[in-house]
């Protein structure tokens, strides 16, 4: 899987998270908390929701790592 197709797999896991989200517009580099208004429930729905599509295991010690759309995607490339 490269970056692009995982990009667009987290956009497809995000917009199941937050339905009002325009991914075209979303910014890569911005927190997600920030960017979409996202609290803690929200994030550790989308990291699950990571794990469970991406098959991923993601330890807890290193959600502070999935705070944006970029960082999603270099943690990922460096599990997959």
């Amino acid at each position: 899987m490269n970056q692009e197709e995982i990009k667009t797999r987290l956009l497809e896991i995000l917009e199941g998270i937050a339905p009002e989200i325009e991914p075209g517009e979303l910014e890569s580099d911005v927190d997600f908390r920030e960017q979409l208004d996202m609290d803690s429930m929200d994030l550790l729905n989308f990291i699950t929701a990571v794990h469970k599509q991406m098959g991923v295991n993601i330890p807890e010690s290193d959600y502070p790592k999935l705070t944006s759309l970029d960082a999603c995607v270099a943690y990922l490339i460096s599990r997959i």
